[in-house]
């Protein structure tokens, strides 16, 4: 047993350390969710997940929608 360990030391503190990188991210992701931030900051123009704050469900939610221009609701 003492063989394997030594032999495969390399490998285990490698994938030790993935695990450890990849659970702080997620626990990062946790806390920004419960925090209430979105991956796309509000910033609808440069979201680029949308064609605009009425359509995305995300945006909309995040600032108020401007009408296009042109049209200014009169």
């Amino acid at each position: 047993m003492l063989a394997w360990l030594s032999a495969n030391l390399i490998n285990i503190v490698l994938v030790a350390v993935i695990v450890l990188i990849v659970a702080w991210l997620i626990r990062g992701m946790i806390r920004d969710r419960e925090a209430g931030k979105r991956s796309c900051g509000g910033n609808c123009a440069g979201c680029g997940a949308c064609s605009g704050c009425s359509a995305c469900g995300q945006c909309g939610a995040m600032k108020t929608a401007r009408p296009p221009e042109g049209m200014s609701g009169r």
